[in-house]
This record gives structure tokens, C-alpha cells and sequence, in this order.
């Protein structure tokens, strides 16, 4: 036959919102009935509450019972209405008590309240009718001193209270045991309990995640007591199809009388009905074996001098329990797996002969159902060898489910990273530390939990694979710890230099654990890396810190691993020193008057991208964002924008040439409404990491490896080829291709036009459920992965999500035919909403001087002057030509935070000096409009929107007497303060002379 199809992922495998759910009757509070004798004898060397205690811990469950005594009836009595419980505990020997009466009176008071009576010998309960049991005393126990019996107790009320919720729910597990000696099911409750409890115990030490750890607990199997024949054939009855296991005794009240037989008979009953499911036949009469091996069932000598190791066997071999030993038929063992991982690997290996044996006799499935894994071991347990062509289509068909398995249980989960079973091809999104994941990685975090939501998109886009990178957080608290190791807190409170700050944290040093863990996780990960920032101030929903702290990229492939290490290494220790730069404190001091104080996370992603030559790079970077500040034509806010570029996202990021579109309108991009614009507008340029042939010592304060391309170096590397247009210059014309001759011209248009990665449509739908999740409009940084081979699909990788700050206050600003008249300047593109009337000073480029190659020179100078305003604490209107803070020194000044941290206003010219985009898509953009700076675009080519044309007074303004004057810039002050109004719902703005409204 053929080989049947993988089993559904979701349905089967996460049920996360379920498990919560489970267990929800638990034991808390204990009433325990007995003479003070009997109390003392119980808890002699704390025996009772202690060993209770120890294993509620071991488990890391929180809340082990409390147990309160009476030593008396009356008092008994009257601490039932008191107070509620959960559990009573009768002792016998109470002074003239009669135990089942006392039983009866409490079950008048509460009759779904167990009951327990628990006898110090054999007396008082082996002959206990079962007319009793349930409406006196629920459950007899012998006691023999064992502590152990106690939890039993305990566990086995709360599985009885939960069983039928917990199978309704999550198809838990169910093993019967059937005895009706009270003093063996004494004997063995607390023996098949154990079992359990270090299985639990065994399993939660792989598990990674409080999630996962309180799943395992959660979903363990519950033990079920049947003490005759018709109590153990109702549990069948109602629970065959969670079934895992029988044990049984051979003799058992059947109709009221003891029936030699009745064990084997319900055995054989339940095997017809259910299968190859383990059964466990006890007797004391050895030739009862005869019938267990008829039955195809195992046997328990209960005279066996080895009946605890016996036992456990039948847990080890049969029920699952413990490591998976893999088998030759004749029972001889060949090898052994601990966990899902090892299973997977030695799968590869095994010899058919032991991968049928274990299949048909459903050993994978029983290993699965004891973790469980209850999906896919029910999965297997319902084909059959004779369903595949041959051995190797079962290994196959076993082997992919076991992955898909691993893969699935961690869609979402954030794990601890553990140097002894990380697998980085499970573990997607693994973390250092205890203390906070910041800013970004929270975002990611959050993305990550709602993974799930993208297998929606997933089905919506089979053609795609939507991924979100490998990721390693070094959460805030090594951070903390990094600076009082090597006392670096005075970098944080003092005024130094970026250089020195840099070299004080590269000489300090980690700790050997933190440097033990990088190490390791660098042993099994050898793909190109991006060491992240992720303060805890970063991406939060109203002061977002984009861009503000430093970001390296690594190759990570060198042969030495020591070296690998040392580059990861510095690339931390430099972005735990970018916490202390001069920038980010600049920053803090507009958005708030407190001390800068900040904690630093970092983040270790897998970069997107594939190898080009000895490049790096995705065939697609940007940024998404789900509101347009500078809507054009018919377009909308509310529709959002897009940037992209070929290659690393530091080209948008940093505000240099890139291109934007509405992904409501792909096709209206007019940064390319003729052919001059498309060539003057083009990216030229972009970002790759160098892989192959870089120098050991990586030069970190030079953006390490990153390499700056020209689009003609790579034309025939694949993204260009899938990516680019050619100018045909005979006939001035772009064609839509890259297979011809000519220059080949960056306008992804058979990405946007012919919709070969359906782009557009699909970041939408990512902004979407980002907005809705994150409750205000977000932004997404992405990359694109292109593949020339059709057989392997696209990828998109998500890397980023924060929330974006939009205006603001919508109050109504209304600007008059009369503001218009009187104002020096007019803009039809501004962001922003109110009225500013508290500036007198204005800070301009001067049009006449100004040299595109002077553009650093024109940034120190604004430096010197923004320096003093600073220190007279005021605020100012800054004017200039093209992108403020763009790293692309052609493009518009190229200033930093620090140079501008007085600014309250900027005003960004386009005209023929610098006719660059709007730079909303820069880091330096959304911190603007993160502090509230208003910001104008005036567009001096009177092309402004709504009909109207944009203006500067340039006459005005250079007849006011100069404050200061330098080779570009020129500082001019009013008498009084300007007035400045902007009316955010149509995006105009004018500002008014002083004269206008004093």
C-alpha cells in the first residue's frame, strides 16, 4: 500500500488553551480524623505532611494539601462547618467512634466529599461490605508505614474527581487497576504512583517551558481504582477509548462473590473489544500464567521476591515509561532514546527488523501516550506495518511525524536555553537569563505566541513559507550583571566619550557560564547572525527608541569556533556599551525630565537571506507600516506604506534611496512617473554581508562586515535577475526584464506589477493582525527570501514588530484662507496635530551656499548651535534640504540625535538641492514623531498636494538679523515666539510671523 499522509498539525498537536483546564479539583485542604496517638505515629519524623511536601516540589507544583487533625468527633464535626475541604482522613481506634457511622455523617453534610478510612493493620477493612463503599467511607487503605501511600491517596482522589473532565477535554490517559485487597492496592497505588512521578519528573526535565512543564503535569495518566468485576467493566465502558493500560488480579468479587476467574475473564473481555492494549495479570498462583500468556498479556507473580522490579519493568517495557529501548524481536536491546529528539535520530539507524517489531506491537505509540504526546501516538497506533510499501516507507512516515511533532511543540513557545538539549531546529526562540526579554524581543515574543494565526496566511499562501527567524534572547538580567561584574555603572550616570565607553566594556569580561552557553549554542548554529539591541525601552507603545541603540551582523561560518565566539562576543559586549552612548541619553532627555536609566536585553537572530558569491544578503528588506503619514493621490492614512530595498534593511533603516508604495496600490509609485524620475530615484546601492574572504579580527566600529554594493557589481546574482528592469537608452525606455542588454534598473517590478511574490497583499494581512493584536497601528520589519528553483518555496521572515505613534491629539485645528495669507511658510505634507506657540528660534541651511558634498560639515555645525540653544533650554525650527538623518550623506544631512536634541520643529525641503522621499520609514523618522516634533515636508517644485503649492519666505526669513552664521547654516531669532498650526486631519500646516497674532 502506500505509504499514508503526515497527520494534521494544529488539530492534533496544540491544544495549549485546553490543558489549563485540567486537574481543576485538587486536593488542597486534608481532615484528618484520628486519636492523638495515631497522629503522632503518622507524622513521626514528619512523615505525613513532609514526604507530601517533597513531592509537590519535585513536581513544581505549588500547593501541596494542608492537613488539619481532630482528635475527636465533635471536633471533627464542627471544623467541617467551619470550614470547606477537600479530603477527610478517618483513622480507626477513636475512642468510642464507630467509623462508618462517622463516614455516614459526613457524607449527610457533603456527599461528593471522599472519604478515606485509612487503618494502621488489615483489620477493620478487608471485610469491609461493599454496601459501604461510597455511602460511608469512599475508599479503604491499609497503612504499613509507608509513606508513599499518602500521596497515593491523595493523587488518586483527585484523579477520580477529574477523569471525566480530563478525557472529555484532552483524551487523557487512563491505567485501571483492579484489586479489591485494600492492603495490596496499599502495596501498589503508591508504587505505580511513583512511576508516575518520575516519568513526570524525567519528562519535565526536557521541557523547556513553564507551559510545557505544567502541560506534562497536567496530562499525565490517571489511575483508577476498581475494587470487583462490574466497577472495573463501567471504567471500561466509559473510558476504553483513553485507555493505556489494565492490571488486574485474578480473583475479584464478581455479583457480590469472589470468582477465581473473573480478572482473566475481563481481560480477555477488554482485549476483544480494545485491542493490542498492555494488560498486567497478578496472582498468587503461578499456573494463572498459563492463561496471561494465552491473553498475550504479561504475568506478576504476587509471591515474587522481585515484585517492585517487576513493575517497574511493566511501566519500562510496556506502558512507555522511561527511555524508549529499541529491541531485536528476540528481546536482546540494540539501543535507547531519552527524549523525542533522540528517538528522531536513531530512527535513521535502527535495523527494519526492530522498527517493525516495535510498530507491531505498538511500543511508539505506548512511549507517545506515556509523554502525552496523545495525538500522534493514537495516530500510530491506528496503521499498521501491512499499510506501507516497505520497511523504509515506515521509518519514513515515523520519522517525519516525530519531526513535525518537535517542530509544532514549539510554535510559540519561548524556551530556557539548556546547553545539554538545545536543538536548534526545534527551539526557535530560546533565552539566557531570567530578567526581561525588552523591548523588541518582546514584540517578537509576542508574535511568536501568536503563530499559530499564521497558518492561516499559511494556507491563504501555500506558495510561501512565513517564518519568523531563529532566536536567542540575553535577557536584561546578564546585562545587570555584565556591569556589576565589572563595575561599569559609571558610564551609565556619566558624560564619556562613545570611543571610551566602547573600549571600557570590550575589556570587560563574562561570565564562564554566560561564555560556556555561547559556546555551546554556537557549536550547533554556523548561519550568518544579527546581534540585536533590545532595551527595555525599546518599541513600547508611545516612546519606541527605534534605532537608537547599535545592531551587528557577524558571518558566523569562520573554521574556528573560537573565533566565531570571539565575533559574537564583541558584537554583545558593543551593544550593551551603545546603552551608554551619548545619542540615547540625548534622546531620554526630550522624552522625559527623569535620569536615563535603561536595561539592555540582547538579541542573537538568524539573519534572512541566502548565500551570494561571498555575499549575504535577502533578495528583499523593509519595513511595513499600517498608517501613511504622507498619503498622496487617492490614497489613505489608514492604508498604510511600504518601503523596500534590494539586499540588508540598514538601506531603509537608515533613510537612504528606497522604494515606497501604498500596498493598497502597488502601481502608483511617483518616484517613478517617467523615466528620468526612475533613473534619478533608483536604488544604486545596497547592503551585503561578506562571508567568505574577511580578515579574523571583524572591524566592529565599521559596521563590522557589512559591505556597501553597487547594484552593477551583483547584476547577475539572482535577486537582480528576479528583481530588475533594463533601460533599453535607444529607445529611452524600461522594459520589464532583466535577460537583455543595458543597465539594469532597481523598480521590483515583476514583484509589484506582475505579482510574482504576492508582496503587497500579504503585508497587509501581517499589519493587520498586528494592528488588531497590538491594539494601534504598527510597523513590521521583513525580508524576502527568492528562490530560482520553483521547488523551493519563498520565504518571508518576519523580524520585527512595534507599535507606531500616530498623532496624537485630534483636536480640530482650523487654518484659514487669512493663516495661509499671513504665514512664511505653507505645507501640504506635515505630521502632526495642534498649535505650537512657544519657538523664537530658527535654524536654517542656507540655500544659496548649500553643497550636497558638504553635508558633514553641515551637521557639525548644527551640532554647535544645537549645543548652546540646549544649554539656554530652548527649542527651535530646523530647516534643510532633503532627509534629516540619513545615513546616505547625499540624500540629506546626515545629523544624529545628538545634534539635534533641542529641535521642536523640522522642516525637510524638496527641491533641486536634495529631491529625496519622505524618510517616514527610517528609525530616525519614527523617533521624531515618537517625541511629538512636528514634521514638514515642503516641496519646493510646486508640486504640493490638494492643488496647492508649498512655500518657504526665504526673503523673510534671510532678512531677520543672524544670532550666528557659520558656511551653511545660519541661526535667526525672533522678538516673539512664531506660531505654528497644523491641522493633522488634512496634513497642512502654516506657521505665522510673529506680527500675524501678537
Amino acid at each position: 500500500m502506500n505509504q499514508k499522509k503526515n497527520i494534521p498539525s494544529c488539530e492534533l498537536y496544540t491544544r495549549s488553551e485546553i490543558f489549563r483546564d485540567l486537574m481543576a479539583k485538587e486536593i488542597r485542604e486534608i481532615l484528618l480524623i484520628s486519636s492523638r496517638f495515631n497522629i503522632f505515629n503518622l507524622e513521626e519524623d514528619g512523615s505525613l505532611t513532609s514526604k507530601i511536601m517533597n513531592e509537590y516540589k519535585g513536581l513544581n507544583l505549588c500547593y501541596p494539601p494542608r492537613i488539619t487533625g481532630a482528635v475527636s468527633v465533635n471536633e471533627a464535626m464542627s471544623l467541617l462547618r467551619q470550614k470547606d475541604f477537600d479530603m477527610v482522613i478517618i483513622v480507626p481506634h477513636l475512642e468510642e467512634t464507630d467509623v462508618f457511622s462517622l463516614g455516614a455523617d459526613i457524607k449527610k453534610m457533603n456527599s461528593n466529599l471522599p472519604v478515606i478510612l485509612l487503618s494502621a493493620g488489615q483489620k477493620g477493612t478487608s471485610s469491609l461490605p461493599e454496601s459501604i463503599h461510597g455511602k460511608c467511607i469512599d475508599t479503604s487503605y491499609t497503612w504499613s508505614g509507608n509513606p508513599d501511600l499518602l500521596l497515593a491517596m491523595v493523587k488518586n482522589a483527585e484523579d477520580h474527581l477529574n477523569v471525566e473532565q480530563d478525557t472529555r477535554l484532552a483524551n487523557v490517559r487512563v491505567v485501571i487497576l483492579v484489586e479489591d485487597s485494600p492492603e495490596y492496592y496499599s502495596f501498589f497505588l503508591p508504587i505505580i504512583y511513583k512511576e508516575l512521578v518520575n516519568q513526570t519528573h524525567a519528562v519535565m526535565q526536557i521541557r523547556h517551558n513553564d507551559n510545557e512543564k505544567l502541560h506534562t503535569i497536567r496530562t499525565r495518566p490517571k489511575i483508577l481504582l476498581a475494587r470487583n468485576y462490574e466497577e472495573a467493566m463501567s471504567l471500561f465502558v466509559k473510558y476504553r477509548s483513553q485507555l493505556l493500560g489494565v492490571i488486574s488480579d485474578t480473583r475479584l468479587p464478581r455479583k457480590g462473590k469472589t470468582d477465581k476467574k473473573a480478572g482473566i475473564e475481563l481481560l480477555a473481555h477488554i482485549r476483544k473489544k480494545a485491542g493490542k492494549i498492555p494488560f498486567l495479570l497478578m496472582s498468587s498462583e503461578p499456573e494463572n500464567g498459563t492463561s496471561a500468556e494465552k491473553m498475550s498479556c504479561e504475568f506478576l507473580d504476587k509471591n515474587s521476591p522481585d515484585l517492585l522490579n517487576e513493575i517497574h519493568q511493566f511501566f519500562q517495557d510496556h506502558l512507555g515509561f522511561g527511555d524508549f529501548v529499541f529491541r531485536m524481536p528476540d528481546g536482546h536491546e540494540i539501543d535507547r532514546a531519552a527524549n523525542l529528539r533522540q528517538l528522531e535520530s536513531k530512527l535513521h539507524t535502527i535495523p527494519d527488523v526492530s522498527i517493525l517489531h516495535h510498530a507491531n506491537k505498538n511500543h511508539f505509540s505506548n512511549w507517545l501516550m506515556a509523554r502525552s504526546e496523545i495525538a500522534l501516538a493514537m495516530e500510530f497506533r491506528k496503521v499498521k506495518s501491512s499499510d506501507f510499501m516497505d520497511c523504509h516507507a515506515l521509518r519514513r512516515y515515523i520519522i517525519s511525524n516525530v519531526h513535525e511533532l518537535r517542530k509544532l511543540r514549539q510554535k510559540g513557545i519561548i524556551s530556557t536555553f539548556d546547553k545539554n538539549h538545545f536543538d536548534p531546529d526545534i527551539r526557535k526562540f530560546v533565552k539566557i537569563g531570567n530578567g526581561s526579554l525588552g523591548g523588541k524581543a518582546r514584540g517578537l515574543a509576542f508574535m511568536s505566541s501568536l503563530y499559530r494565526q499564521f497558518e492561516d496566511l499559511q494556507k491563504k499562501y501555500p506558495e510561501i513559507t512565513i517564518r519568523i527567524p531563529g532566536i536567542l534572547v540575553i535577557s536584561t538580567d546578564v546585562y545587570n550583571s555584565f556591569l556589576d561584574r565589572n563595575n561599569l555603572h559609571a558610564c551609565i550616570k556619566e558624560n564619556i566619550p562613545d570611543e571610551t565607553v566602547d573600549e571600557r566594556f570590550m575589556n570587560a569580561h563574562f561570565s564562564e557560564e554566560l561564555m560556556e552557553q555561547l559556546e555551546v549554542f554556537l557549536t550547533h548554529i554556523t548561519y550568518p547572525l544579527s546581534i540585536r539591541s533590545s532595551s527595555q525601552l525599546e518599541d513600547g507603545h508611545v516612546q519606541p527608541y527605534a534605532g537608537v541603540y547599535r545592531t551587528y551582523k557577524i558571518p558566523n561560518n569562520h573554521t574556528e569556533l573560537s573565533v566565531r565566539l570571539s565575533h559574537l562576543v564583541k558584537a554583545i559586549k558593543l551593544v550593551y556599551a551603545s546603552t551608554c552612548y551619548s545619542g540615547p541619553k540625548a534622546f531620554h532627555r526630550n522624552m522625559t525630565k527623569r535620569p536615563f536609566s535603561d536595561s539592555m536585553a540582547v538579541i542573537v537572530q538568524e539573519m534572512s537571506g541566502n548565500n551570494y558569491g561571498d555575499y549575504f544578503y535577502p533578495a528583499v528588506s523593509g519595513v511595513a507600516q499600517s498608517y501613511n503619514y504622507y498619503p498622496f493621490s487617492h490614497m489613505k492614512a489608514e492604508e498604510g506604506i511600504i518601503h523596500i530595498a534590494l539586499g540588508l534593511g540598514k538601506t531603509v533603516m537608515d533613510g537612504e534611496t528606497s522604494l515606497r508604495f501604498s500596498p493598497r496600490y502597488p502601481n502608483i509609485l511617483p518616484q517613478f512617473s517617467c523615466v528620468e524620475e526612475i533613473l534619478k530615484n533608483t536604488q544604486q546601492y545596497f547592503y551585503a554581508l561578506k562571508v567568505k574572504n574577511y580578515p579574523d579580527d571583524l572591524d566592529f566600529r565599521n559596521n563590522s562586515n557589512l559591505e556597501k554594493r553597487h547594484i552593477d557589481d551583483a547584476k547577475n546574482e539572482f535577486p537582480i535577475k528576479a528583481l530588475a528592469s533594463t533601460y533599453v537608452s535607444e529607445e529611452n525606455r524600461i522594459r520589464d526584464t532583466w535577460d537583455i542588454p543595458g543597465p539594469k534598473v532597481m523598480t521590483f517590478a515583476p514583484m509589484l506589477k506582475y505579482n510574482t511574490f504576492p508582496l503587497a497583499e500579504l503585508l497587509t494581512d501581517l499589519t493587520e493582525l498586528g494592528r488588531k493584536s497590538l491594539g494601534c497601528p504598527v510597523e513590521i520589519e521583513f525580508a524576502v527570501n527568492l528562490h530560482p528553483e520553483k521547488s523551493n518555496k519563498s520565504e518571508l521572515s518576519f523580524l520585527q514588530i512595534r507599535p507606531m505613534v500616530t498623532d496624537i491629539k485630534r483636536f480640530e485645528v482650523n487654518i484659514t484662507d487669512e493663516d495661509v495669507k499671513n504665514s512664511f511658510c505653507y505645507s501640504c505634507q506635515a505630521l502632526g496635530n495642534g498649535i505650537t506657540d512657544d519657538m523664537s528660534d530658527i535654524v536654517y541651511v542656507k540655500p544659496d551656499d548649500f553643497r550636497p558634498e558638504a553635508t558633514i560639515q553641515i551637521a557639525d555645525e548644527i551640532n554647535r548651535i544645537n549645543a548652546g540653544l540646549q544649554k539656554e533650554n530652548r527649542s527651535y525650527l530646523l530647516v534643510g534640504p532633503g532627509r534629516w538623518g540619513s545615513s546616505d550623506r547625499w540624500l540629506g544631512i546626515p545629523v544624529k540625535w545628538r545634534n539635534i536634541s533641542g529641535v521642536g520643529a523640522i522642516i525637510e525641503l524638496r527641491n533641486g538641492n536634495l529631491n529625496a522621499d519622505p524618510s517616514q520609514g527610517s528609525h530616525f523618522f519614527n523617533n521624531i514623531t515618537s517625541l511629538g516634533i512636528h514634521y514638514i515636508t515642503v516641496n519646493e517644485h510646486g508640486k504640493g498636494g490638494y492643488g496647492s503649492k508649498d512655500y518657504l519666505d526665504w526673503q523673510w526669513l534671510s532678512s531677520l538679523p543672524a544670532v550666528s552664521e557659520t558656511s551653511y547654516t545660519r541661526h535667526v531669532r525672533l522678538e516673539n515666539p512664531m506660531m505654528l498650526k497644523i491641522d493633522g486631519r488634512n496634513s497642512h500646516c502654516v506657521m505665522l510671523h510673529e506680527k500675524c497674532f501678537a
